[in-house]
Parts: C-alpha cells; structure tokens; sequence
C-alpha cells in the first residue's frame, strides 16, 4: 500500500484520540444513590406528644422504634391514640394491674392486621409518653399491666438534650 499523506493524517489522529469518560453511567450511580438515602433517611419515626404532656429531658443514646404507644396525661391514658383509662381511677386503683389497660393491650396484640402493626405487635414493646408531673406510682402501675399483657420492654420517652460529657 501507498504510504498517502491520508493515510498518515490518519494514523496520527488515532495516536492522539483520548479516551473519553462516559458520564452516563457515572450520574444513573449518583441518582441511585441519592434516591437510596432520601428513601432510607426517614426510617426512624419521631414521635411529637401532644401539648398536655410535658416529656422530661435526658441524654439519649438510642432511637426510638416502632412500637406500641402509650400516652399518659394529667386527665387519661391512651393506647395507640385512643383514651383507656382515666389517670385519675389509675392512681385510686388498690389493684396493682389496671384491668381496661390489659384488655386494650391483647386486644392490640391479637388483632394484629398487616405487616407493619403485627411486626409491632410482635416486638413486644411499649413506649409510654408520660407527662413528667405523673406521679410515679401511676407509672408504676402502668408497667406492672404491661408486663402482665406480654408486653416484657417498656421505653419511657424524653426529650433528647445534648450530651453532657
């Protein structure tokens, strides 16, 4: 073959190409990844009390799951949002184990429909959001019925401050 001018034109354009970076590929990761942790970043549940319970502070070291939760005021507890027991009859109560209570609390765990509330149900754990001026025999009545229901780990709730270290 003839050695052309074209022929080496050639030749020396392909010495010079550089390779190029596809960018496409790169940026179908980064979305992937980007859609991966706004999916994964709401997966714990903050749970905002309601104005009538003041929660006590401490430093928290876990986060919460999801649980059962129990609510207690000044006036009513509340079991998953609905009212149980007034908090007054708890504290008058001679009984150590508040029967209305148990029976919400099986009637939770045996009526357990789809995935998400029979995996709570199964955790077998409360979370009770008690006002911080309950006196703590209520509180400790509330437990003793909890645990009596199967419900075998209890979390009171608190408002996280910074660690003091």
């Amino acid at each position: 073959m003839k050695n052309t001018r074209r022929l080496k034109r050639m030749a020396r354009a392909k010495k010079h190409k550089a390779g190029g970076l596809n960018l496409t590929s790169l940026m179908d990761v980064f979305t992937i990844l980007v859609f991966f942790l706004l999916v994964n970043q709401s997966a714990t549940e903050v749970i905002e009390p309601p104005d009538e319970i003041v929660l006590p502070d401490s430093v928290v070291e876990s986060k919460p799951r999801q649980t059962v939760i129990m609510m207690v005021s000044a006036e009513q507890v509340l079991v998953q949002g609905a009212p149980v027991v007034a908090t007054s009859d708890v504290l008058a109560s001679q009984s150590e184990f508040i029967e209305p209570l148990r029976a919400r609390l099986t009637e939770l765990k045996d009526s357990a429909i789809g995935i998400n509330t029979q995996a709570i149900a199964e955790s077998k754990e409360v979370t009770i959001l008690a006002d911080k001026e309950i006196p703590f025999k209520v509180l400790k009545k509330l437990m003793a019925t909890c645990t009596g229901a199967g419900y075998t780990k209890i979390s009171l709730a608190v408002n996280q401050k910074a660690h003091q270290g």
